[in-house]
């Protein structure tokens, strides 16, 4: 399932005000025009559902001792049933929840390829070179680039697909630095989203207005470039992007 916008009259008009260095006449100084660019995600397919978010002291806001992935996780442990693209719904909890990020769901409408922040850069430089549709792509300040796509689906033959676990839990990220597919059973915190340390985001480098491709389109570019990132740099942290809580 792809989504596009109309005309810049449209949503697309008024979520491309909200995009970097274009805030609109009359914004607040602090205004990231958070529930304009959740209520956009939300109109181009992605289901969304309450998230943590930074709390003082490099902590999560969450009531979890110690916890691995502050401010990366949903709130709530029913997030799978709860992601929606139902406007109300996402307006109140925006309001009511002023400090939360987001996350969406993977595997439902659409699948997520998460990459090195550089390899990703080069992926996407050499795929919209060679006109290449890349889809929306976000940025995140832990140095992870998000390419979202069109969803692997349930393929009738279960050996077909495999759940993020296998990949992506908190206590092995560093043995994972490359590539991660969110898809089913996974999820990404949606821009735009707080990160803990000083003033460290998740962005839209190109807005959920583009239309989803399909991700195998993309795979051979990302994987090279990650090849060449793990070649270069041996030894590097790795980003708290989990797929569950």
């Amino acid at each position: 399932m792809s989504a596009t916008f109309g005309g810049r009259t449209g949503l697309q008009g008024k979520l491309s005000r909200w995009l970097p260095g274009r805030r609109p006449k009359g914004a607040a100084a602090g205004d990231d025009g958070r529930e304009a660019l959740l209520l956009a995600a939300a109109g181009a397919g992605l289901p969304l559902a309450p998230a943590a978010h930074p709390a003082p002291g490099y902590r999560c806001s969450c009531d979890r001792v110690g916890c691995p992935t502050p401010a990366r996780h949903p709130v709530s442990f029913a997030w799978q049933t709860q992601s929606t693209t139902e406007r109300g719904q996402i307006e109140r909890w925006a309001r009511h929840q002023p400090q939360a990020n987001f996350i969406t769901a993977t595997g439902m409408v659409h699948d997520v390829l998460d990459v090195p922040l550089e390899a990703g850069r080069e992926a996407m430089e050499r795929l919209l070179g060679e006109n290449v549709e890349v889809g929306p792509v976000a940025e995140s300040d832990d140095g992870r680039m998000l390419f979202f796509t069109l969803t692997r689906g349930t393929p009738e033959v279960e050996d077909e697909w495999w759940p993020c676990e296998l990949d992506c839990h908190p206590e092995t990220m560093d043995e994972h630095p490359g590539l991660r597919w969110h898809c089913r059973g996974s999820y990404v915190l949606v821009p735009p989203a707080r990160l803990p340390g000083d003033d460290l985001r998740v962005r839209w480098v190109r807005g959920p207005e583009q239309p989803l491709p399909d991700p195998l389109t993309l795979l051979e570019a990302l994987t090279d470039a990650c090849a060449r990132y793990a070649a270069e740099e041996p030894a590097h942290p790795a980003a708290a992007w989990p797929p569950r809580h």
